[in-house]
């Protein structure tokens, strides 16, 4: 369980590293080559910045084990919660 969620905060970090790099070299690119047309790594900015966010903001881990167990007793009757698939042992 520890490792998952290193792993998901490492996988948050790498998100968030590749956002600002890619972000940066568009907009030293746009004000090298462009800087008097439209600034057009906005449509780059935004467009994957929705992605970020969406990223960050998914459900912690645990979150549905959680909701499970309270469902098991029976406190939330009604509502389903999404199955996850889980590999084989390891």
């Amino acid at each position: 369980m520890h490792d998952r969620k290193s792993a998901i905060r490492w996988g948050r970090r790498v998100h968030i590293l590749c956002y600002v790099v890619a972000n940066l070299a568009q907009v030293v690119l746009w004000w090298l080559l462009t800087p008097e047309h439209f600034f057009w790594p906005l449509w780059s900015i935004l467009g994957w910045g929705v992605g970020l966010v969406t990223h960050l903001s998914a459900a912690p881990p645990g979150l549905h084990r959680a909701g499970r167990s309270l469902m098991n007793r029976g406190r939330y009757e009604g509502v389903s919660l999404p199955h996850t698939r889980r590999s084989g042992a390891g």
